[in-house]
């Protein structure tokens, strides 16, 4: 399988739209170093690393789902929502510093995501090393 590559594709996609935007902020506004009390650059700033900061435990997680054979359908669900989590938050969070539904909504896909893709992976667990032995 071959399933967390996508995401992965997908979520560097996205991560390297967020820095070129930052970048180009960054020349327009000749700010070298941290926003200059530019708005507009600190929510860029802040939609990259925030993408940064969750990105790569939600990849680690559904690699090692992969890897222990999950059923495919839910490595897709789980990508799909975590890749969809990300696009609303960095939206939400590029328009306004503020609260908004993306940014809500973004937040509230990925922690909800990620913490089912670390319970499924404590109930493999489980069912491996402390259920199966005792059955045979």
């Amino acid at each position: 399988m071959r399933i967390t590559g996508l995401y992965a594709a997908l979520l560097a996609l996205l991560m390297l739209g967020l820095a070129v935007r930052v970048m180009l902020l960054r020349r327009n506004t000749s700010i070298g170093l941290g926003d200059g009390g530019n708005r507009k650059l600190a929510c860029a700033v802040r939609a990259h690393g925030n993408a940064i900061e969750y990105v790569p435990i939600g990849l680690i997680l559904l690699l090692v789902l992969e890897l222990n054979q999950t059923v495919p359908l839910l490595l897709h669900i789980f990508g799909i929502v975590l890749v969809l989590g990300r696009v609303a938050h960095a939206l939400g969070l590029s328009a306004t510093p503020g609260m908004s539904a993306g940014r809500g909504i973004g937040a509230a896909l990925t922690v909800l995501v990620l913490l089912a893709m670390a319970l499924m992976l404590i109930w493999q667990y489980v069912v491996i090393h402390l259920i199966a032995p005792t059955l045979s």
